[in-house]
């Protein structure tokens, strides 16, 4: 072990990624790209609009009975916050 925590040395003749060189890219390979970007980049568009669809707030109960909680909650807010309690 005469590397420091056991690390393995890289092997002889590695370099790292960005300094190796690349055949440069065909005329088709290059216009293709846009084309995925712009597929990848609508595809999130519609898992974004579709994400908030299922987010938005649905009421649990019918119309009428979240109507009369609504009218009790308001009835208990006014005692709250009324004196009514100080006598």
């Amino acid at each position: 072990m005469d590397t420091p925590l056991g690390a393995a040395a890289p092997p002889t003749g590695w370099q790292p990624i960005w300094k190796r060189s690349r055949k440069p890219k065909s005329i088709k390979a290059k216009k293709a790209e846009p084309a995925k970007q712009r597929k990848r980049l609508k595809a999130a568009g519609v898992r974004r609009f579709y994400g908030t669809q299922s987010r938005r707030p649905r009421p649990w109960q019918n119309r009428i009975g979240s109507a009369a909680a609504r009218r009790d909650a308001r009835a208990l807010s006014r005692m709250r916050h009324s004196n009514a309690w100080q006598w």
